[in-house]
This record gives C-alpha cells, structure tokens and sequence, in this order.
C-alpha cells in the first residue's frame, strides 16, 4: 500500500528500529580528504594570532580546495547517476529511473540545506 507520508521523507535518512530516520546520506568526500582539508583550516585558525595574513591565505587555500573537491566529487555523481539512466526505456525500466529520481532528490536536497 501507497504510504504518503513515508514517500514524503527525504531520501537521505533511513528509518531506524524506532522508526526514526536515523541514518545519514553517504558522505561526499572520503574522510580522509575531509580530514585533511579540516587540520588545514585548523591550522590557520590556530595560528591567526601570530600570523593573521598567512593564516587567512592558508583558510582561503583550504576552502577552495574544499571546493573544487566538492565540485568534482558532485559531476562524479551527476555521470554515474547518468549513465544509470540515461540509455533505459522509460516505459520498461521505470524502477531504475524511480532509483535514479530519488538520488538526484537526495544529493539536491543536501545542497540546499547547506
């Protein structure tokens, strides 16, 4: 049977054993790479004091390369989410297209509740 209130969840959390969506969305950045780009700005943040100019270059250094990591990580995504679909009929593939629909809702909704 249809669930209305279900179907409207976001796709990114999973219901847990209470039935609570307590699961999170794969991250999109491996962690280590999240890591690193997080001890950087940390370091800046940390030396500010003695150094406020290279502190503040290094924190632009970490959030641009937070970004073009974020950037390239997200047109990864767009081609495999691509590739699942785009050669399937629609009439008879409409459960990998629902799949398809559902992870481009997610990593969509992730974006704008940044």
């Amino acid at each position: 049977m249809y669930d209305q209130t279900r179907a409207q969840q976001p796709a990114d959390r999973h219901p847990g054993a209470s039935g609570r969506r307590t699961e999170g969305p794969a991250p999109l950045l491996p962690s280590d790479e999240r890591d690193r780009i997080a001890q950087r700005l940390g370091h800046a943040v940390n030396h500010f004091a003695d150094t406020p100019g290279e502190a503040l270059a290094e924190a632009e250094s970490a959030f641009d390369e937070a970004t073009a990591a974020l950037a390239a990580a997200l047109e990864e995504r767009r081609r495999d989410l691509r590739a699942a679909w785009e050669d399937q009929d629609p009439e008879a593939q409409a459960a990998e297209l629902r799949v398809a629909l559902r992870e481009y809702r997610e990593i969509t909704g992730r974006l704008l509740r940044l």
